[in-house]
Parts: structure tokens; C-alpha cells; sequence
């Protein structure tokens, strides 16, 4: 695997510095990546950021670390939903931002080479001038970035057909905790020599090892595209359709659900119309060869449904459409402070579960807003609350607590790509229990003996 740089690796046995080269101190530069899009507020600011552009300034962290056992703080562009890169005092954050190159992209092998810090947006738009594409596609995928992609092991709209981000990441460049360098993985879209550590360290939240370069797959670019929109009456009705879709053996690329809380605020931001069409929405996109006859066979199972769909092969008006999903979260922030939830139910529970998630919020008189990626049963609840409240205490945070009950009894996960962070580590026992539990942090403790990586995060 290509690696980001050419200059060799610092040898193991060197002293490490008494002083950390770059360490910035100043309180705004703490404040700027003290924590994430969460909502999560910490107690107290890190003690000071690096702010990386190279493997070495990388390497010369952890090692100094390691040194003076000071826990580290991996970060990326900032923008996860689970307080994974939030910070306290007695902490260092690594600021991988500014490692920010598209190293090589190989076209006939349909492979890119990229530092952590590449916005996935920006990585897709490089492959499209090829003919080809990066599949995980983020809501957020205009501001994320590559290596907080793998730490949390992001999915987003076209994960219905393409999976997640572990499917298109064939290997890795990590630093562990002691500033060794390691490869991971193949650059081959097949291999199973020795244990899978790629797939180890993707999802792991920067809790064994921090990525330094990716080796991702790139795919074709589908030839058609065919896109649809439907509107219900209620949610509960659009879950039920998105289900009939799943049992009908059908596979769009994106499938996505929106509430009426969310159209209402997306209709505030944009000046659309969405919901006086209907109080809920799916939009679908089928790609490939056969995408037409693919969504006319959508609209038909639909249709069981709602009279109330079009379908469109403009890339103009699909891109509309795909972009008022994309606003979804962002339009909801206008109206208040927000914790976006990140629960994922078998595909056939998914109308039990924004029906539970609507009861929540009666129940609690909290407001909650749901987008899904019903594709996958992948549901984002949205807690909104009045600017300046919490939503990590007090009845915001009673509501949360209930719905990731309410996935867990319906045989569902606590995440499914924000990652656990912070904020469900209360409930991650409940769902993987003691002995794998156990089981992980003995991991842990083999990448990282000191625990100086990201402390307090995931497990």
C-alpha cells in the first residue's frame, strides 16, 4: 500500500521529546476542537491541539505521549453525532484535518490512496473525473471526512445497495499508540492472509490506532440513474412501503424516509413544499442498467401504498431531491439545539419503530424529528430542544435513553455508523454483553497497553 509520504519511519528505539513539537495551548484553539456536532458539552477544555499535516507530526505525538502518558484525542473534521472527539482537560487532541491529500487514484484498478482528512465529498468528486464513484455517501458528506468516515465506519444514502464505509476500505496506514507504523490490509479487492485488522480498526472510533492513509475502492459510475418520490399520509405508512420494498427483493441504491417535523423544517430552510404533499416522504434511486424498469417496479409496491408518487430520470431534479434529505439535519438545527439519535432495526420492525419513536416523544412532550435509512433500517431521531437547553440531560435525554430501549427491544443496535462515543457507552453492555464486552477491551489493551487512545470512548 502506498504510504502518505516518502520519509522513513522514525525509529522505535529514539528518545521521544520532552516538549511536543506544535502543541497549541491558546484557549480559542482548544475551544475550536474541544468537542463535535453532538451536543455534547465538556466539562473543561483539552489541554492543548496538534494540529497534523504530516505522518511524522503523527508519529512524534504518540510518542511523546506514550512517553508522559497523556491521552490523545484523534479528530477529523469535527462533524460526528456520538462525542467520540470530544476532549476534556488532562487530554491532547490530534487534529488529522490538515492531513488533506488524494495521494493516487488508479483508475483501471478502481483504487484511491488518501490522508484521513480528505472530505468524502471532495474524494467522490476526484473519482467522478475518472468515471467512477466513492460509495459511502454521508448526509454530511460536503463537510466529513475520510478518516472520521473509518473511525465510526460511516454508511449514509447509497448504503441500501453499497454498504458501508468497511466495504470499500481495503487497507490501512495506522500509528499505534507507541508511535509505530503499521500497514493493514491489500491492495487487492480480494485477500485473507492473517487476521482482518482493517476491519478491526474501521468502527473502532480511534481507539486503536490512528489512521494516517487509506487505501479505499472506487466503483463505476452507473450509466442511468432513475429517482422517486412518494408522500403519505404518516410515517408509520412510509415505513410499512419502505419494509414491502425490502420483501419484494428489490434494491434501490438510496431509500430514505422523512417525517413530517423534518419536511416542516426543511420546507422552513429551503422554501420548498414537501409537506403539502403528505406528512411523510421516501425517496428512492435505483442506478445502473435497468434503473427505469427497476423504479417502475418501486412505484408499483409503492403504490399499494399512497397514489401519491412521480418518478424522474433528470439528474437535475433527482439532485433536488437528494439535497432536501441532505438538509435535513441541518434545517432541524435552525429551530433549536439538537442530538441526533442513531438506532438500526431489522428492516421489518421499521414501522414499529417510528411509531414507538412518535410515542416517545408524545410520551415526554420532548420533540423528536426522524430521517431513516430505511434501506438498511438505519433511523436518525432527532431531539430538538430550545437553544441553549441540554439534550444530554433532563427529559431530552429521557427520551433518547427510551428509544434506544425501544431498538434494542426490537431486536435492533444502539448504532449504526455514528458509532457508541461517549453518549451510549451507558447502554453498549445491554447490547453486546459481559463477555464480549470483556472480550473487546482485551483488544483494546493489546493495541493501546497504556490506554492513552481516545480513553473513555466506544467501549
Amino acid at each position: 500500500m502506498a504510504r502518505p509520504d516518502t520519509a522513513p519511519p522514525v525509529p522505535t528505539d529514539a528518545p521521544a521529546p520532552d516538549v511536543l513539537p506544535g502543541l497549541l495551548t491558546g484557549t480559542a484553539d482548544r475551544e475550536a476542537v474541544a468537542t463535535d456536532r453532538s451536543g455534547y458539552r465538556p466539562a473543561s477544555l483539552p489541554d492543548g491541539v496538534v494540529r497534523a499535516t504530516r505522518v511524522e507530526d503523527v508519529v512524534d505525538t504518540l510518542r511523546w505521549a506514550t512517553a508522559h502518558r497523556v491521552p490523545v484525542v484523534p479528530r477529523g473534521a469535527g462533524s460526528g453525532l456520538a462525542a467520540g472527539a470530544s476532549a476534556h482537560a488532562g487530554e491532547v487532541v490530534l487534529d488529522l484535518s490538515g492531513m488533506d491529500r488524494i495521494l493516487e487514484i488508479r483508475p483501471a484498478d478502481q483504487v484511491a490512496v488518501a490522508e484521513p482528512g480528505v472530505l468524502t465529498g471532495d474524494l467522490d468528486a476526484a473519482a467522478h473525473e475518472h468515471g467512477l464513484f466513492y460509495a459511502p455517501d454521508p448526509a454530511s458528506a460536503a463537510y466529513c471526512s475520510i478518516g472520521g468516515n473509518i473511525a465510526t465506519n460511516a454508511g449514509g444514502l447509497r448504503c441500501a445497495k453499497y454498504g458501508v464505509t468497511r466495504e470499500s476500505v481495503l487497507g490501512l496506514d495506522l500509528v499505534l499508540a507507541d508511535g509505530r507504523r503499521v500497514r493493514t490490509g491489500r491492495q487487492t479487492v480480494k485477500g485473507v492472509a492473517g487476521y482482518d485488522l482493517t476491519s478491526l480498526v474501521v468502527g473502532s472510533e480511534g481507539t486503536l490506532a490512528v489512521v494516517v492513509g487509506a487505501t479505499l475502492r472506487l466503483r463505476p459510475r452507473p450509466d442511468e440513474t432513475a429517482t422517486l418520490a412518494a408522500h403519505f399520509a404518516d410515517v408509520g405508512t412510509a415505513a410499512a412501503a419502505a419494509a414491502a420494498i425490502t420483501a419484494a427483493r428489490l434494491q434501490p441504491s438510496v431509500l430514505e424516509l422523512l417525517d413530517e417535523a423534518t419536511l416542516l423544517a426543511v420546507d422552513a430552510a429551503r422554501g420548498t413544499s414537501l409537506r403539502s404533499s403528505g406528512s411523510a416522504m421516501l425517496l428512492a434511486q435505483c442506478d445502473g442498467r435497468g434503473a427505469q424498469a427497476d423504479i417502475a417496479a418501486l412505484g408499483a409496491v409503492v403504490g399499494r401504498f399512497t397514489p401519491h408518487h412521480r418518478s424522474t430520470t433528470d439528474p437535475v431534479e433527482a439532485a433536488g431531491l437528494l439535497e432536501a434529505r441532505r438538509a435535513a439535519l441541518p434545517s432541524l438545527e435552525l429551530t433549536g439545539d439538537v442530538f441526533i439519535e442513531d438506532v438500526a432495526v431489522p428492516r421489518s420492525q421499521l414501522a414499529a419503530a417510528v411509531e414507538g419513536i412518535a410515542a416517545i416523544s408524545a410520551r415526554t412532550g420532548v420533540r423528536i424529528a426522524t430521517v431513516a435509512h430505511a434501506g438498511d433500517g438505519n433511523l436518525h431521531p432527532i431531539v430538538v430542544v430550545p437553544r441553549g437547553e441540554s439534550v444530554t440531560e433532563g427529559p431530552a435525554w429521557e427520551a433518547a435513553g427510551a428509544v434506544f430501549t425501544l431498538a434494542l427491544g426490537l431486536g435492533g443496535t444502539l448504532t449504526g455508523e455514528h458509532g457508541v462515543g461517549i453518549l451510549k457507552r451507558a447502554w453498549l453492555r445491554e447490547e453486546v454483553g459481559d463477555d464480549s464486552l470483556d472480550l473487546q477491551r482485551a483488544v483494546k489493551a493489546v493495541f493501546d497497553p497504556l490506554g492513552i487512545l481516545n480513553p473513555g470512548k466506544a467501549i
